[in-house]
C-alpha cells in the first residue's frame, strides 16, 4: 500500500512544477505544442528515474535540468522559429499573395494560463509576463540554445549563477560569458522595432483602446480603426509569410482579401501575456460564426503597433478552451428588437 502511497504523492509533488516548467519550455522552443510535449517528457522521466534522484538538490532544480536536456535534444535539429517580419521584407498591398509555410517555421501564440504561474509577487508577476511576449520571444529565438537557457535562467528565473553553471554543467565564467553575449543580441534587436509596451494590468487608456478596437473591428469601421492603429503598424497573419506595414496596406488588405471578416466576432483572450481576441467570422452557409484567427495585440503609446493573426484555428482554439462555433443569438435578439 504504503507505495501506492509514494507514487501518488510523487505525481502530486511533478504535477506541481508542469505550468512553470511549461513556460520555461516554451521560451525555448517557441511553440506551443513542442512546449506540451517536451513537459510531458521531463515528468515521465523525472517519474522513471526518481529513484537515481539523491535529492542533492531541490526537486524543482532537478526538473528544469531534464526540461533543459530535453529541450536542447529538441533544438538540436536546428530550427528557429520565426515571426513573418524576422524572415522577409513586407509586402506592399497590391503584391500581397497567400503562400503557407511549414508550422515548424513559426513562433506560436500561448494562452498565458499555461505558462504563467500564479505569483503573490507583482514584480515576478510581470517579468513572467514579458517575458512570452511575442517580441521578446522572437528575439529569444535569434540566440543560440544554450545561451537561450542561460538568460531565461538568469533574467526571466532570477537563478544565481552558480546554480546555471551546476544545472549546465559548466563554470560560472562561462554561464556569465553567454548571459553577456546574450544581452547584447537582445539589445541590437530591441534597437530594431517597435516594442509594444503594455502595462500590468492594462491601464485605462489601453483598455479604452481595446474597447474602441473592438468597435472598430467589429463593425469593419476602417476609418475608425485607422485611428487605433500606428502609421508603422504591422500585421501578420501565419501560416502565411505575408506581412504588411501600415494602415493603407492593413485597412487596404482588410476591405479586399479579407472582405469576409466583416461583421465578425471578437470574444477577449489571454495571450503571449498581450491583449488577444479570438476572432469568429460569419458562417454564410450555417449562420452563426466560425472560428477565424486568434488575434494578438501589441499596444504602444495609445495605438496598436502589432496585430498579429494566428490563422490555424483547428490547433488554436482547442489550446484557448474554445468552442469550435459562436451561435446568431445576439443578432437575433437584435433584429427582434
Amino acid at each position: 500500500m504504503g507505495n501506492g502511497t509514494a507514487t501518488t504523492d510523487l505525481d502530486v509533488a511533478l504535477e506541481k512544477h508542469r505550468t512553470e516548467l511549461t513556460g520555461y519550455c516554451y521560451r525555448m522552443l517557441g511553440s506551443s505544442f513542442e512546449a506540451e510535449d517536451a513537459v510531458q517528457d521531463t515528468l515521465v522521466r523525472a517519474w522513471r528515474n526518481h529513484e537515481k534522484f539523491e535529492g542533492r538538490s531541490s526537486l524543482r532544480s532537478w526538473l528544469y535540468r531534464i526540461a533543459t536536456n530535453v529541450c536542447l535534444d529538441m533544438l538540436s535539429a536546428g530550427n528557429k522559429r520565426a515571426r513573418p517580419m524576422d524572415l522577409s521584407e513586407a509586402t506592399p498591398l497590391a503584391q500581397a499573395a497567400l503562400n503557407p509555410r511549414p508550422d515548424h517555421t513559426w513562433l506560436e501564440p500561448m494562452p498565458d494560463a499555461r505558462v504563467l504561474p500564479a505569483v503573490a509577487d507583482p514584480a515576478e508577476a510581470a517579468v513572467a509576463k514579458e517575458s512570452v511576449r511575442l517580441a521578446f520571444m522572437a528575439a529569444l529565438q535569434q540566440l543560440p540554445p544554450k545561451q537561450r537557457a542561460v538568460l531565461i535562467l538568469r533574467e526571466v528565473l532570477a537563478w544565481r549563477a552558480s546554480e546555471v553553471a551546476e544545472l549546465l554543467e559548466t563554470s560560472v565564467a562561462s554561464v556569465n560569458s553567454a548571459l553577456q553575449r546574450a544581452r547584447a543580441t537582445l539589445a541590437e534587436r530591441a534597437d530594431a522595432g517597435l516594442e509594444g509596451a503594455v502595462s500590468d494590468p492594462l491601464d485605462e487608456e489601453q483598455q479604452r483602446l481595446l474597447e474602441r478596437y473592438v468597435k472598430a473591428f467589429e463593425g469593419y469601421d476602417m476609418t475608425a480603426l485607422t485611428a487605433l492603429l500606428h502609421e508603422d503598424a504591422i500585421m501578420t497573419m501565419p501560416p502565411f509569410d505575408l506581412w504588411l506595414r501600415g494602415t493603407a496596406d492593413i485597412t487596404g488588405f482588410m476591405t479586399t482579401i479579407g472582405a469576409s471578416c466583416a461583421g465578425s466576432r471578437l470574444v477577449p483572450v489571454q495571450a503571449n501575456g498581450l491583449p488577444a481576441f479570438a476572432h469568429y467570422k460569419p458562417d454564410p452557409e450555417n449562420g452563426g460564426f466560425t472560428p477565424w484567427a486568434v488575434q494578438v495585440l501589441e499596444i504602444s503609446a495609445g495605438r496598436i503597433t502589432g496585430f498579429h493573426c494566428f490563422l490555424d484555428t483547428q490547433r488554436w482554439f482547442p489550446l484557448f478552451g474554445l468552442p469550435l462555433r459562436l451561435e446568431a443569438e445576439a443578432e437575433q435578439v437584435q433584429q427582434g428588437d
